[in-house]
C-alpha cells in the first residue's frame, strides 16, 4: 500500500510549489531522504520541477549514458511520471506555507523553507502540527 506525500519548496516571494509523491512518504523514508539529500535549494527545485513522482531517491537525474525509465529505473534515481513515463506534467502552486499545509498534503506534507529548514505535517495527526523533519525523526527514534 502506498504512503502518499506532497513535497514542496517555498519560493523567494513566499509562494509554494509542490508535487505529489506516491510511495514511501512516511518520515523514516521521505523525511530522512529529504533531510540527507535535499538541503541544496537548486537540487530541490530540480526535484519539484519534475512534477509528480512515483518515489523519492537520493538523486534527481540519471548520469550521462545511464538508462533510466519508469519500467527500468536506476537505483538511487527519482522516478517521475512525466520524465520517465511520458505522462502529463503536474505540480501545484500555493499562496504561502499556511495554504500548503492546509491543502491536501496526502498522508504527509514536506516543505523546504526559505531558511533551509525541512518542515513536515501529518494529515492524520501522527504528531501534532507542523514540525521540523529533524524533530519528527528524533521523536520516532525515541518510540
Amino acid at each position: 500500500m502506498a504512503t502518499r506525500s506532497r513535497i514542496a519548496i517555498e519560493n523567494e516571494d513566499g509562494t509554494v510549489k509542490s508535487i505529489y509523491c506516491h510511495w514511501d512518504g512516511y518520515p523514516d523514508n521521505n523525511g530522512k531522504l529529504l533531510l540527507e539529500h535535499y538541503q541544496d535549494r537548486k537540487k530541490t527545485k530540480k526535484l519539484i520541477d519534475l512534477g509528480t513522482i512515483s518515489y523519492l531517491a537520493p538523486e534527481v537525474e540519471p548520469g550521462d549514458g545511464v538508462v533510466h525509465s519508469f519500467d527500468t529505473p536506476t537505483t538511487g534515481i527519482v522516478v517521475a511520471y512525466h520524465r520517465d513515463r511520458g505522462e502529463d506534467h503536474h505540480f501545484t502552486k500555493h499562496e504561502n506555507l499556511k495554504d500548503f499545509f492546509d491543502s491536501d498534503i496526502e498522508e504527509y506534507g514536506y516543505l523546504l523553507t526559505n531558511k533551509g529548514e525541512w518542515l513536515v505535517k501529518s494529515a492524520y495527526n501522527q504528531f501534532k502540527g507542523i514540525k521540523s523533519v529533524e524533530e519528527v525523526l528524533e521523536l520516532l527514534t525515541l518510540k
